[in-house]
């Protein structure tokens, strides 16, 4: 999840490889940078303003233009033998990646992410096995990034759903919304 997304969009920017602000100075310590937006797989943007909120499309955790894993969440225990399967753990980083990809979605319309006030809200989606019930945890991935890159203002409300099946049979998907000065 370190080297850029293989598309971009929005607002033209230099891809520096040095962090350009005090989040992604964070996000380098974690050894993430900062990827280029994907460009939609259908017909929306990746981020939207209205008033001083960003609000972000759904994002997946996409590395390098590819998307990390695909298939049903589950513990094991649970579904069909001859359905791709990705554990819990897997997914909850593969939030994470999500969460980053949303924080570039947010950077390429506002420019600069110490712009942040607060993240609002988070919305994460699972797509899990039927008898999987441990969306929260998939979903803490991007929710504890937010809190490690952006401190108090990472602290957000937030819904984790479970769903059937997903975009491209992502495992997951995370938008939010963001506050910003």
């Amino acid at each position: 999840m370190s080297t850029p997304a293989e598309t971009t969009s929005g607002p033209a920017e230099s891809p520096d490889s040095a962090p350009v602000s005090a989040v992604e100075q964070r996000l380098a310590e974690l050894g993430l940078t900062l990827p280029e937006v994907v460009a939609p797989v259908a017909a929306y943007v990746p981020a939207v303003i209205s008033g001083n909120h960003v609000y972000t499309s759904g994002q997946l955790p996409f590395v390098n233009g590819r998307l990390e894993a695909t298939g049903k969440v589950s513990t094991g225990t649970e579904g069909y033998a001859d359905e791709p399967t990705v554990s819990p753990e897997d997914a909850k980083r593969f939030a994470a990646i999500c969460a980053v990809n949303a924080l570039a979605a947010v950077k390429s319309v506002i420019g600069d992410l110490d712009r942040i006030t607060r993240i609002v809200k988070v919305v994460g989606f699972v797509s899990s096995d039927p008898t999987f019930t441990g969306q929260p945890g998939v979903i803490n991935g991007a929710s504890e990034l937010l809190g490690r890159v952006l401190g108090e203002a990472g602290q957000h409300a937030r819904s984790a759903v479970g769903v059937s099946v997903l975009p491209l049979d992502s495992p997951v998907e995370v938008e939010l919304i963001a506050e910003f000065s």
